[in-house]
């Protein structure tokens, strides 16, 4: 039987939710009777076929904003859009995310720049823009999606690695400005998912490392969790309901880790 956490009715905007772990939350909580604000990259005919798939098959409001990550001023918008839509921000997902593999003294300038702004600057501004609403309403959720590279490094990924160990430092500092107005703010720290980043991810290890896909599956990827097994996006709803919902009011300004126990060794 399906658990209810008693977010009808409130309002989401989950970054970078066109596709991979972005989509699956913001299911999960439309399936809670959330209304979303979805972003993220696309074609325009398959975003509004997206949109409208989520709307129907949960009976909730779904909106498409498609504001840069890279561009403050466009996700000010966007939040800006969600509050004049619905009265409201009750949730935001921070999970719009990029990578490019190589070693440092290769790493392209425009690469590292693109991650940093997109991994890491957009949280910032996004929280920015969410906070006045949160506080005024005394109520609010902040979800930074990190990475178990929020915890730990690997080779050649020196940008996304910067970025997600800034995501945990922007996170406990938020958590510890809000934590009096009713607002929280907590990063969940995902081992590797099955989605497209990943799959490139493959493939780009396989270049930089000279060895094949299957190797770098079996060697590389997994090797890392001790489960062997790819984290699913039904384990990552969970950590996220729970977070948003009165449940989680305490947990406050935390990491939590869905690896499959990668950063407990």
């Amino acid at each position: 039987m399906a658990v209810d956490f008693g977010l009808q009715g409130q309002v989401a905007i989950v970054t970078g939710s066109t596709s991979g772990i972005g989509h699956a939350l913001a299911d999960a909580l439309a399936a809670q009777g959330v209304n979303i604000v979805l972003n993220g990259l696309g074609e325009m005919t398959a975003i509004e076929k997206t949109r409208a798939e989520l709307a129907e098959k949960h009976g909730v409001e779904v909106l498409y904003h498609g504001a840069d990550m890279t561009k403050p001023d466009q996700i000010a918008d966007m939040v800006k859009a969600a509050k004049a839509e619905f009265g409201e921000l009750d949730i935001l997902v921070n999970n719009a995310g990029v990578q490019h593999v190589a070693p440092i003294e290769e790493f392209p300038i425009d690469q590292w720049d693109l991650i940093i702004a997109i991994n890491l600057s957009s949280a910032f501004h996004a929280t920015r823009a969410a906070i006045p609403i949160m506080k005024e309403q005394r109520r609010g959720r902040i979800v930074n999606i990190a990475s178990a590279h929020g915890l730990i490094a690997s080779p050649f990924k020196a940008a996304y690695v910067a970025a997600k160990h800034g995501i945990l430092g922007l996170t406990k500092t938020a958590a510890l400005e809000l934590a009096t107005f009713g607002v929280t703010c907590n990063a969940i720290c995902p081992g590797f998912v099955k989605t497209p980043l990943v799959e490139a991810q493959i493939v780009d290890q396989a270049k930089a490392r000279g060895i094949s896909e299957e190797a770098v599956m079996k060697d590389v990827i997994l090797a890392a969790q001790p489960t062997k097994q790819f984290v699913t996006f039904n384990q990552l709803n969970g950590i996220l309901l729970y977070l948003v919902s009165d449940a989680g009011a305490s947990a406050n300004g935390a990491a939590f880790s869905v690896d499959g126990g990668w950063t407990a060794q």
